[in-house]
């Protein structure tokens, strides 16, 4: 039950009104018996967000697109990891102190792992908070990649960073000569509710690839459903979905919690 001494934690972005995440938190908070509550809150300004952690004196956040990258300027301190990424997607408050963290690029790789990642050619589809996240975890896995982007200047100003490199969306025909082993989809193309949208052009994918999609709404989105009528290996967005969250709860509580409650909670959803 809400009461006075609820501790309130949330998710800023836009759009957020189809997250998982409150579901997610809300079922960890009620089952380690934690007077919290997870909202998710729709804004259009990240100074409105920021005023709102500490007027509303919230605990924790979860940020998503698009804010990840503007919200560091406005916090108090901030993760090295975090920082080599360029890309904040918790914040943990600590005596009125805003901290940043950053739980996507292990949450990224982990389902790549299993599959090896070190010298494979991995396309990047997007240059925002997450594909920055992505990219960090691919060049730590000594990975060689390369960031396809509609905004020119994003797309080549990441691929920069890691000496990577970088075909405008324009120009995806071009991909024929990288000859991808890995395509990962960073953006929220697919997602709820323009789910007839697709990241990445059919003609480039081939039977050989794993494909990866971080969106999780749907779990099987249209670029995951014809890689997988064309022979694909498919990693849906769950998997990062997961990892991040668990991440998330423990900097906020010190708790680890049950991994597979979320795939329960997430997979029920879908039906």
């Amino acid at each position: 039950m809400i009461d006075s001494n609820t501790q309130l934690y949330c998710i800023m972005g836009n759009p957020v009104r189809h997250s998982k995440s409150p579901a997610i938190h809300n079922a960890w908070f009620q089952q380690h018996h934690i007077n919290a509550v997870y909202l998710a809150f729709e804004i259009n300004e990240i100074l409105k967000g920021v005023a709102a952690l500490k007027t509303l004196n919230i605990q924790g956040a979860s940020i998503t697109i698009p804010f990840k990258e503007s919200i560091m300027e406005h916090l108090d301190w901030i993760d090295d990891e975090a920082l080599n990424i360029g890309a904040v997607n918790t914040i943990k408050i600590k005596n009125g102190k805003l901290l940043g963290y950053n739980t996507d690029h292990r949450a990224a790789i982990a389902p790549l792992k299993p599959f090896g990642i070190k010298d494979k050619k991995v396309c990047i589809i997007g240059a925002g908070g997450a594909a920055q996240a992505v990219a960090y975890g691919i060049h730590k896995e000594k990975g060689n990649f390369v960031i396809i982007n509609r905004d020119i200047i994003r797309g080549e100003k990441l691929a920069l960073k890691y000496n990577a490199d970088f075909i405008p969306m324009a120009e995806s025909n071009k991909l024929d000569a990288f000859n991808a082993d890995i395509i990962i989809n960073t953006t929220s193309i697919g997602m709820v509710p323009n789910v007839e949208n697709m990241a990445f052009p059919s003609q480039c994918i081939e039977s050989h690839m794993i494909v990866m999609d971080i969106v999780y709404n749907p779990l099987k989105t249209k670029l995951l459903n014809l890689a997988h009528n064309k022979g694909c290996t498919t990693i849906d967005g769950l998997s990062m979905f997961m990892h991040q969250a668990v991440a998330q709860f423990k900097l906020w509580t010190g708790l680890t919690p049950d991994i597979d409650l979320v795939r329960r909670t997430m997979i029920n959803g879908e039906n």
